[in-house]
């Protein structure tokens, strides 16, 4: 037997059926003393999975960094890199992982510490970070993600042992209504639903582009959503938006001509390391799942 098959696997998934899981684990592991959050918020960001900070980046600082974003997606020379990421139909960029290797400012904004004293008091430990990436959402061609939990990704193909691990978005353009905003399920993040199937062989090359497997089903999306409700990130660019690894979120094609870009930092606790996938033959490359537990500093 391998230590593989031996370890206990609290959350498995790419199963036969999906029946939800309720969450065994926290999703706040520090406490108001830890962090810049106060006891009330880390008391509704355990009950809904997510915290909005608006005004998170000053107007100089949205106008650095999209300008970092601009120069990126400008940059012929990196449309060969694998950890770009283009749209299905029209080609154009869709994501930028492993970003703060090709961008001074967003590396100093990872070690930055408005984000690391948020992410250690929610994680309660160290954080290292898990994977980083831009997401351009251009007007009329952006298209959306379906809904889907990080976490079972994560745990699936990446070996992340549990939900441990929490993602900040941060908006460089205004986040309306109706430019594909994401759409959270409040009150997810305590049910995990299992994958369907099985993990295709680098699975990745195509769910970056297009998720299909491990994604919930359309009835467990509506019973959540009659649940829970739907709630949106809006809000001007500049805001922040923290979200639980485990929580059911989702965005739309982005018709209008207003676009969409963010930067997206997942910071996972040093004390919840990868290990081999619990469901893929294996894992999947460094730039989507850092193996590098490091703390930040």
């Amino acid at each position: 037997m391998t230590a593989a098959t031996a370890r206990t696997d609290a959350y498995p998934t790419r199963v036969s059926t999906e029946d939800p899981i309720a969450r065994e684990h926290p999703t706040v592991w520090g406490s108001a003393s830890d962090g810049p959050f106060d006891a009330d918020t880390l008391r509704t960001h355990e009950e809904r999975g997510f915290t909005i900070c608006e005004d998170f980046l000053s107007a100089e600082e949205v106008e650095t960094f999209g300008a970092e974003l601009t120069r990126l997606t400008s940059d012929a020379t990196l449309r060969s890199d694998e950890r770009v990421i283009t749209e299905k139909a029209s080609g154009q960029v869709r994501s930028l992982f492993e970003v703060q290797d090709f961008s001074a400012p967003i590396d100093a904004l990872s070690r930055d510490p408005r984000l690391l004293d948020r992410a250690r008091q929610l994680l309660g430990s160290e954080v290292y970070l898990h994977q980083t990436r831009v997401n351009y959402m251009p007007g009329f061609q952006g298209t959306g993600f379906y809904w889907h939990s990080d976490f079972e990704t994560w745990h699936a193909e990446d070996g992340m042992p549990l939900p441990r691990a929490v993602s900040c978005s941060i908006a460089l353009t205004p986040n309306y209504p109706f430019n594909g905003g994401l759409m959270v399920i409040p009150g997810s993040h305590r049910t995990f639903i299992p994958g369907v199937g099985v993990t295709p062989e680098d699975n990745y090359a195509s769910s970056l582009k297009e998720q299909t497997v491990g994604v919930p089903s359309e009835a467990a999306i509506t019973r959540m959503a009659a649940e829970h409700g739907i709630d949106q990130f809006t809000g001007p660019a500049g805001s922040a938006l923290w979200f639980d690894a485990n929580i059911m979120h989702g965005s739309g094609n982005n018709i209008t001509p207003f676009p969409r870009s963010n930067i997206f930092l997942v910071f996972n606790s040093v004390e919840n390391a990868l290990e081999e996938p619990y469901a893929a033959p294996a894992p999947r490359p460094g730039y989507i799942g850092n193996r590098d537990v490091t703390p930040l500093r």
